[in-house]
């Protein structure tokens, strides 16, 4: 089941959900807008490393904006922290984004029970876009849990800003893997 608009404020009213800020006027009929964060992160090496750490450029976005260039993944971040100790949020792409080729978190909508913190966007322009801090980029939708719940406790926990790939983190030695 998935929560509707006023379910989304009510829960987030009564705690059992947190976005921070909250406005009213993001709220759709069954999701909730974000918009997007001041900083971007691009990857400086032209290979990146599955088993390493990446070491990464940041952009702030001025006020006129910035142009995302095709070919190019761009770490961007939410103005607002979400979270939830209760439902399963999923990030999507607005369609009016997605309608200006800008393919926004393609890969890894789904977020865990128990993240609280800004989202890491993954950005993909198709073509130049020019984006601004504070568009709305995104939107959540909350998903009703079924089972057990054990709280997400992982290395993006309590994120602000865009983060970059930690899976280095999660992965054994190279040595220790067989061929």
């Amino acid at each position: 089941m998935i929560l509707t608009g006023p379910e989304i404020t009510a829960a987030e009213v009564d705690g059992r959900l947190r976005i921070t800020p909250f406005d009213a006027a993001q709220v759709n009929p069954n999701s909730y807008n974000v918009r997007l964060g001041p900083t971007l992160l691009t990857y400086k090496a032209p290979v990146l490393d599955a088993h390493r750490s990446n070491p990464t450029h940041r952009i702030e976005i001025g006020a006129d904006g910035y142009v995302l260039k095709p070919g190019q993944l761009y770490l961007g971040h939410t103005v607002e922290q979400v979270g939830s100790d209760t439902f399963v949020p999923l990030l999507f792409g607005r369609s009016s984004v997605g309608r200006l080729g800008l393919f926004v978190e393609i890969t890894a909508p789904i977020g865990d029970i128990g993240f609280h913190g800004q989202w890491t966007l993954m950005l993909s322009p198709i073509r130049p876009l020019r984006v601004y801090a504070g568009m709305k980029i995104g939107q959540i939708m909350f998903f009703v849990a079924v089972g057990p719940i054990t709280p997400y406790s992982g290395k993006y926990q309590a994120a602000s800003g865009p983060r970059p790939s930690a899976y280095w983190r999660d992965v054994a030695p190279l040595e220790a893997v067989a061929p």
